[in-house]
Formats: C-alpha cells, sequence, structure tokens
C-alpha cells in the first residue's frame, strides 16, 4: 500500500478596504508562480523521487478566481493516515496579511504550511533584519520559501515527508538555469477561470537595469536567465493541445531575454507553418526598438499587446529612480514602430515621484495624449515595496511606513510624500484616470486606431475593463475580472462578521450599481466608436503623435516634456 501525501498549492489574494477578499467570477491575470510550483510538484510525482510507496496528491487554487475550500482541505487531512502540506504560492506584498490568515485556520486543525514569493524573498534579499510580519509567522510554525525552488522542490517536499521541515529556506543565492525546467502548465480547469483562458509561462527570468523601486532584480536577478526555444515550444505544444491559445509571458522585460529571437523564430513557424494562431502579451522596455528586428518579430510571434513601462515623461524623475534605460526623446519614434506592427500598447506611469504635484502630472497626462501614441494607459502610485531599493533606503533612514502589507497594492500611499498630502495624492491618482480615458481623448484614441487600419473593437473593450474597473469595482484593472464575489464568513479579522439582511442587501446594491454603470460606459463607447467609423475621413486622420518624427517635432516633444 502506497503512503498517501497531500500537496495543496493556494495563489491568495488580498483584502480590499473593508476586509472583503477581492475574487470574481473570472479573474485577469494568471499566477506564473503557481504554474512554475504545479510543473515542478507534478514533476516530483511523476518521478517517484519522495520513494515508490509515496504516492502524491496535488489540488490547485487560486484565490483570485476561488473561494478557498478550506472545510474541504480540513477533511482531506483528516485520519490517521492523511499527511501533506498546504503552499501559499507566489505571495506578494499585498497578499501576505491574507496567506497567513488563510495558514492560521489550516495550523489550528495541525497542516503544516509554507509561504514563498515576492515579499518573503523581497525582505531576506535587502533588508539586515528580518520584518515582525515574517518572524511573527515563523514563530508561529510558519515555514517560509525564499528564492526559486526548480532544483531544491524535491529536498523540501522531503523535510515536509519526514516532519522535518525547517522555519526558513533561502535559495537566493542559488538561481537555477531554466533550460529543460518542468514547463509552467496549469491544468484547463484552472486556467478556465481567467478571462479569455490566459495562460502564462516565463521565457526567462532577470533584468540588466537598475530601477530602484523595482523588486525584480534583487530577487531574480540582474543577470538574463532564459528558456530555450525547445522549452517554450514543448508549453506551446501542450496547452495547444488542451485547447489553449492566450498567453501571459510574465518576463519583467522579454527585450533583455538573451535568446528572444530564437524564441520568437520557433513561435512565428508553429503559427505560419502549422497554423497555431496563438498570441500573447509582452513586456518590454522602452529602447526595444533599438534592437534590430525585435518589434517586427513580436508581431509576426503573436504579440498583439505590449505592456511598456513608461513610468514618467519627467526626465528628472526617471534619472532619480536608475532608470537611465528610458530616453523620452524617443518615445514617439519607439510607439509608432509598435503600432505598425499592429500591437495594442499599453504603458505604464508612476504617480507620486519626489517632483511630482497635480498640477505636473496633469499637465505630463495631456502631454502623453497629444503627442505619444499610446493606446491604453495605466496609473500605479509609487511604493516603496520590499525588496526595492527605494524600500531599503527609507527603512535604513528609519522613516515611517505604511504598517499594514495588504495596502502595499500600487493604489495606496504607503508613505509621505513631499508636496502631495494624501487626499491630493489620491485626487491626483483617480484624476489621471479620468484625464486620460475622458470621452475627448477616448475618440482620439479610437481614431488613431482606425486610420492604422485596426479594429476597434478590441480597444474599445480594453478602455471599459481598465476605466471601469476604476469607476465601478474601485480596484486596479490588474487586480479586477468578471463579476465580483464576496463571502461574508471571508472577512479580515478585526472586521466584524456582517448582519446577513445587511450584507445582502448592500450586495445587491453593488451589483446593480456596478453592472448598470458598465452598460453605460460600454453604451457610450459604443456611441463613440460608430462615430468615428462612420466618417468618411476616418482612415485619413493623423494627428501630431501619429505623424512620422523628423527632427523639428522631435525637438517640439523635447521642450514640451522637459517644460512638464
Amino acid at each position: 500500500m502506497k503512503k498517501p501525501f497531500r500537496i495543496v498549492l493556494i495563489k491568495p489574494s488580498h483584502y480590499d478596504d473593508q476586509g472583503y477578499v477581492i475574487r470574481w467570477h473570472l479573474s485577469s491575470i494568471p499566477s506564473n508562480s503557481l504554474a512554475c510550483l504545479y510543473a515542478i510538484t507534478e514533476k516530483a510525482r511523476l518521478s517517484g523521487e519522495l520513494g515508490e510507496d509515496v504516492e502524491l496528491a496535488i489540488d490547485v487554487y487560486d484565490e483570485t478566481n476561488q473561494k478557498i475550500p478550506v472545510k474541504k482541505i480540513l477533511k482531506q487531512f483528516r485520519g490517521p493516515d492523511a499527511r501533506g502540506i498546504v503552499c501559499m504560492v507566489g505571495v506578494q506584498t499585498n497578499q501576505f496579511p491574507r496567506a497567513v490568515d488563510l495558514s492560521h485556520q489550516l495550523m489550528a486543525e495541525g497542516i503544516r504550511t509554507l509561504i514563498g514569493g515576492f515579499h518573503v524573498s523581497g525582505c531576506l534579499s535587502m533588508l539586515e533584519k528580518i520584518p515582525s510580519d515574517l518572524s511573527s509567522a515563523m514563530n508561529e510554525g510558519i515555514t517560509l520559501v525564499a528564492g526559486e525552488v526548480e532544483e531544491t522542490w524535491g529536498d523540501i517536499l522531503k523535510d515536509a515527508l519526514n516532519d522535518t521541515l525547517k522555519p526558513l529556506y533561502n535559495f537566493l543565492d542559488d538561481l537555477p538555469v531554466l533550460q529543460e525546467q518542468a514547463a509552467p502548465i496549469l491544468p484547463t480547469e484552472v486556467v478556465s477561470r481567467y478571462v479569455g483562458s490566459l495562460a502564462t509561462f516565463d521565457a526567462g527570468r532577470g533584468c540588466p537595469f537598475t530601477c530602484s523601486f523595482c523588486t525584480i532584480i534583487n530577487v531574480q536577478g540582474r543577470k538574463s536567465r532564459y528558456r530555450t526555444a525547445d522549452d517554450v515550444e514543448a508549453i506551446v505544444r501542450e496547452n495547444w493541445a488542451n485547447g489553449i491559445r492566450r498567453y501571459f509571458v510574465t518576463d519583467d522585460d522579454f527585450a533583455r531575454n538573451r535568446n528572444w529571437e530564437a524564441i520568437f523564430d520557433r513561435l512565428i513557424q508553429l503559427r505560419e507553418v502549422e497554423g497555431m494562431n496563438i498570441n500573447m502579451i509582452l513586456q518590454v522596455d522602452t529602447a526595444c526598438h533599438r534592437i534590430p528586428r525585435f518589434i517586427e518579430k513580436a508581431g509576426k510571434a503573436g504579440c498583439h499587446k505590449v505592456f511598456i513601462g513608461l513610468e514618467n515623461i519627467n526626465a528628472d524623475s526617471l534619472k532619480g529612480t536608475g532608470k537611465k534605460q528610458n530616453h523620452v526623446e524617443q518615445y514617439r519614434d519607439m510607439l509608432q514602430d509598435w503600432r505598425r506592427a499592429g500591437v495594442l500598447i499599453t504603458a505604464g506611469y508612476i504617480i507620486g515621484f519626489p517632483t511630482d504635484t497635480y498640477e505636473s502630472v496633469m499637465r505630463d497626462i495631456e502631454v502623453i495624449k497629444k503627442e505619444l501614441p499610446i493606446d491604453l494607459l495605466e496609473f500605479f502610485m509609487l511604493t516603496p515595496l520590499p525588496g526595492s531599493e527605494d524600500h531599503q533606503t527609507l527603512v535604513n533612514a528609519g522613516v515611517a511606513l505604511e504598517p499594514d502589507m495588504n495596502k502595499y497594492d500600487l493604489e495606496h500611499p504607503c508613505t509621505k510624500h513631499q508636496k502631495m498630502s494624501e487626499a491630493e495624492w489620491y485626487k491626483t491618482y483617480l484624476g489621471a484616470w479620468d484625464s486620460y480615458y475622458s470621452d475627448e481623448n477616448v475618440e482620439q484614441l479610437f481614431r488613431r486606431r482606425f486610420a492604422d487600419g485596426n479594429s476597434i473593437r478590441r480597444l474599445q473593450e480594453q478602455v471599459m475593463w481598465f476605466y471601469g474597473s476604476i469607476l465601478y469595482e474601485k480596484v486596479h484593472p490588474l487586480q479586477s475580472g468578471i463579476i465580483r464575489r464576496k463571502s461574508r464568513s471571508e472577512r479580515r479579522p478585526g472586521f466584524p462578521v456582517e448582519n446577513v439582511v445587511v450584507f445582502n442587501l448592500r450586495r445587491v446594491v453593488e451589483m446593480v450599481t456596478a453592472v448598470s454603470g458598465i452598460l453605460r460606459l460600454h453604451l457610450k463607447l459604443r456611441k463613440i466608436q460608430k462615430r468615428v467609423q462612420n466618417d468618411p475621413n476616418g482612415k485619413n486622420y493623423r494627428d501630431l503623435a501619429t505623424t512620422p518624427v523628423v527632427t523639428e517635432k522631435l525637438e517640439k516633444l523635447v521642450v514640451n516634456i522637459s517644460n512638464s
């Protein structure tokens, strides 16, 4: 008889401001960490490395789109022969409180839990002293795991099997090679809970740049580690067989993946020769257009949407963060290259640099609207995330920081700003969304898209997603999804359990308000779309942002940005 050993993998969500878990019927962003850990756990199961007499059972949950069945898990672990562990996977800073709370529920029944991810890894990589939330977790019996575990997961599982788990495993100095590692693939039923059955994989890890607000470089390193084209092909083929066509490639900067061209060439072959019509979202830097053939091949390989870390258009702000790779005078040229490849352009903009004020941010957004051909712009508050140089500097200087890790979600101020009060910072953040997604600018975005010969529909859907999330769900679009789900019993410790009648009445009001608001936004965007499409001169539309760059106009852009 084989000895059963159960491994439960949970990607925790985090709490909203009312203490309720943020969860959706379908969520928007899959967890690559969850896919990686499932893959290497499945590899351990198939290899039998824990012993021929051990039978592994693996359960996978993503709390952003599924209620964690705590009672079911507890039942599975009851009985004299029931053994195993629960792993909180890919836990970001804002998810750490929820991961600990879930662990407490399980540990009360004697179940061993582990927490890994960027919060644990970031803190241990940059801070001299282990912060109190991590030390408290270990004192309570939670095992923490820092770093990547592709080459060490089997050893941790053996410790768990032998009841010899350590309080802490630190692999930050042992970064694994990625070639021929287990492919980060999730079960189809898990992928189906993401909008559009969006899957994920990392073609590489690490980033060579030195942005002070970034945690990637201090957790995954500054050296490019990458999968081979064979590795990526294997991922695509296995997912294709399961009906999965769409990918979010989680490389922090795919343009700095040393194997980018071989991977693109293989994907182009799969698309053009074998008819595998896959598409993907990539993240790149603002200098990628200087790499010969990169943008052209990205389009042919199936990149239909790109995220570019614009961050700011104020040169002084960028220099202060170490983001020296951003050259604002080249932005328009770079963006036009992506548009020619038919790619939808999303850019990130950070609000809260030391020189920012409400007036300066609004002025800079006007420059972007008029002079940079970006399709979608998303805003973030500058946040000193644990694991970043910014956080390390503030901690070492004894600066007061927000003690509640749940608020480190890039939507809440977590430290004082030099020129803006917290209220002004919020006003600026929300005002940025309102300005960029005003009716006038949305029409301009649609006109650019239509003149390029591309469908407006996709852009319309994305605008509804981005702006609707802010207006009606009060969350960032990256944390949003389809149909918010709340459970009265799943509230953060310290918040009271609401009366069932009060809770249900408020939920009805919230849902009606959100659905009706989204519907009104949809109808308004459809009206703008039809107006653009019915314009007989629509195909001839051109504005400053879409005009080919020449020296005089490039100089004008530089002057405008400098004056902002």
